[in-house]
């Protein structure tokens, strides 16, 4: 027996559509899927980390400006929601940002002690550098890929999303 995988039974995934055949993967296919989220994840962030190093900033200053790029004027209080890290790490981020020039910060219209958080010409301009170097690889990917794997991808990635970020997705999708 040594050397052998234990067979486990199946996991269910998903709810059928009325009609649709039951989907059941193995966990050794669920173990690959974790492999390649992984992967993924460390080659699309890899080409962006090069620029933040440069610049001493690291993921969590990415992402900032990808959501502030994304919703300019939008508070603090929904980018700490957006990204789920602690307020200090937050603050650290938003007080670097900032001295760079690269976020700016304004007063709430009704609200005075809202902070309101827009990108900077700079900050513009840093964000489109990084977006490109991901771009270029999502557009390669869904390319070799196909319609109907992009689409099934965008199923696949809400699906392990939770409500509060498909409710931004929809959202955003929206506008």
């Amino acid at each position: 027996m040594s050397g052998m995988k234990a067979e486990r039974p199946p996991v269910r995934v998903g709810t059928p559509q009325a009609g649709a055949s039951l989907l059941f993967l193995r966990e050794e296919q669920i173990r690959l899927a974790q492999d390649l989220m992984f992967f993924a994840y460390r080659d699309f962030t890899g080409a962006a980390d090069v620029i933040l190093e440069e610049l001493g900033l690291g993921r969590a200053h990415h992402r900032a400006l990808h959501f502030i790029g994304r919703n300019p004027g939008m508070t603090v209080g929904d980018l700490l929601s957006i990204l789920r890290i602690t307020k200090q790490s937050l603050a650290r981020v938003l007080n670097e940002l900032v001295d760079k020039t690269y976020v700016a910060q304004t007063p709430g219209r009704q609200d005075r002690r809202q902070r309101l958080l827009s990108l900077t010409v700079e900050g513009q301009a840093l964000e489109r550098r990084l977006f490109e170097q991901q771009r270029e690889r999502l557009a390669t990917a869904y390319r070799e890929a196909g319609g109907p794997a992009v689409e099934g991808f965008g199923r696949v990635m809400r699906a392990v999303m939770d409500g509060s970020a498909r409710a931004y997705i929809d959202r955003v999708n929206r506008e």
